[in-house]
């Protein structure tokens, strides 16, 4: 995986972040979700670096990169901090702009970048999600048995991490077939990858701190934010077998969060939740599209 890119370990003020760089070009920042790591790009992230200087990090608490101090209010772990990690990582590469794909809770990161540093991001891509307070706000019985882990991983401490830590393969297996991904969605040195990342009780933890965060700390910064808008333009992709179309209109939900006149695209795509390993020809198709011009 990822032949022609260089590992990196690239110390910000909040630890060391996990990444890989690769290829020529402008620079495009590539974040993962939940239960992933960086890993998750493989299959798009060669053919990018043949026209961009391709970026894939561990967020902070996934991966290998360092797992911030646990506080009351989940501070390490809020979008706001690890954006701002994120921006630390890009302008020790020597990018004080660049453009932004990001994935489920990478997405939610991308979010609070876009607002908190509006100067940095050129173009934002947003990958099988919609808006954190506009899913906690139109939570009904449907949307949390579909998305119950929210509610699961954001319990006090240390009630999840006991009960993923007791079975933490099964737990990881369960959570990639749910949202209705493919089996054969993930390779077996992907898997290999993932099933190493989870084992290890320090990330359980670290990732229901980052849900602990969205409940709380999260909610607390974009209600303070009613009234930020996104300032570049913006394209949304979902899979047409998940959930999250289901419950709401996507493209719709990002667009009141945009300023005019910059322009909101959207598209579903033929897979489930994890569109950059179950349809990677279709995420290269939009964004040559939207990041190239194609």
């Amino acid at each position: 995986m990822f032949e022609g890119f260089t590992q990196r370990r690239v110390d910000v003020a909040a630890g060391i972040i996990n990444a890989r760089i690769g290829g020529e070009g402008p620079p495009l920042l590539l974040l993962h979700g939940f239960p992933q790591t960086h890993v998750m790009w493989h299959a798009v992230a060669p053919t990018l670096a043949e026209r961009f200087t391709v970026v894939c990090a561990d967020l902070p608490g996934y991966g290998d990169s360092s797992k911030p101090e646990d506080d009351a209010r989940h501070a390490g772990y809020a979008k706001r901090a690890v954006a701002r990690d994120m921006v630390e990582l890009m302008a020790e590469f020597g990018f004080e702009r660049f453009q932004l794909g990001a994935h489920d809770r990478g997405g939610r990161v991308a979010h609070r970048l876009a607002l908190d540093h509006a100067d940095r991001v050129e173009r934002l891509a947003l990958l099988d999600i919609v808006p954190t307070r506009t899913l906690f706000e139109a939570t009904n019985m449907a949307l949390a048995m579909g998305y119950y882990h929210w509610f699961f991983l954001a319990q006090p401490a240390p009630l999840p991490e006991d009960l993923i830590n007791a079975a933490p393969i099964t737990y990881l297996h369960a959570k990639l077939a749910r949202w209705g991904s493919a089996a054969d969605a993930f390779p077996p040195a992907v898997l290999a990858e993932y099933e190493r990342c989870i084992q290890d009780p320090a990330t359980v933890h670290a990732m229901c701190e980052d849900y602990r965060a969205a409940a709380t700390i999260d909610l607390e910064h974009d209600r303070g934010d009613e009234q930020a808008r996104i300032e570049c333009p913006l394209l949304v992709l979902w899979g047409e077998q998940g959930l999250m179309h289901r419950h709401f209109d996507v493209r719709e939900t990002w667009r009141v969060k945009h300023a005019e006149p910059y322009s909101v695209e959207g598209e579903a795509l033929p897979c489930g939740h994890y569109l950059a390993e179950e349809c990677p020809n279709g995420v290269l198709a939009a964004f040559d599209r939207f990041f190239v011009g194609r």
